[in-house]
């Protein structure tokens, strides 16, 4: 009985604490004091929140998720084509500027040369299939296939290995033309 003298104390005081930070959260967001602006860049704090939980979140995702041991050549050039329809605009290529609209978004999409030393094939699969909430990412879930998807992934994976012209060159020579889909229009 002596213990929970000298620990209900505690209990009402991590109580009150946790009340009282639960209606300051909401006060403060019910203020509308934080600037959700997107000309405005994110706080250290707030860029380190969602940075480090978007990290840990899609590597727990992926975790299930098999990866192809290798690429093709020709998963190679589909994932060019893909890239080039879908993605190059926000994340640019080696050569290859973003978009300027794109410097209105916050955070700004990142250059993706070196993405797959920071993600793995599967974590890399899941973001481009599942996009990121609040960062401009969209899910490529309904409109990509699996396997367009692992092409932009083999892209991902190749394209810091192969000369910097590479895809200037590919993107010149028009070679989408002949990608069975037969996505991309003249750049």
């Amino acid at each position: 009985m002596r213990w929970w003298k000298l620990v209900k104390p505690s209990l009402i005081v991590g109580a009150v604490s946790l009340a009282l930070g639960v209606l300051g959260a909401v006060a403060y967001i019910e203020s509308g004091v934080y600037n959700v602006a997107a000309s405005k860049p994110h706080t250290s704090f707030t860029f380190w929140l969602t940075h480090e939980t978007m990290i840990h979140s899609v590597r727990r995702q992926a975790r299930s998720i098999e990866a192809p041991a290798r690429f093709s050549g020709d998963q190679l050039v589909a994932g060019f084509c893909e890239y080039e329809a879908h993605c190059v605009a926000c994340h640019g290529a080696a050569g290859v500027g973003r978009q300027q609209w794109v410097s209105g978004l916050e955070p700004s999409p990142p250059y993706l040369l070196d993405i797959h030393q920071q993600f793995s094939r599967k974590e890399l699969f899941w973001v481009v299939k599942n996009g990121i909430k609040m960062t401009g990412m969209p899910s490529w879930k309904n409109e990509m296939s699996d396997q367009e998807i692992w092409s932009v992934v083999a892209w991902l994976e190749a394209s810091p290995k192969l000369p910097p012209q590479t895809y200037v060159r590919w993107r010149n020579e028009r070679s989408c033309r002949s990608y069975p889909k037969g996505l991309l229009a003249a750049p």
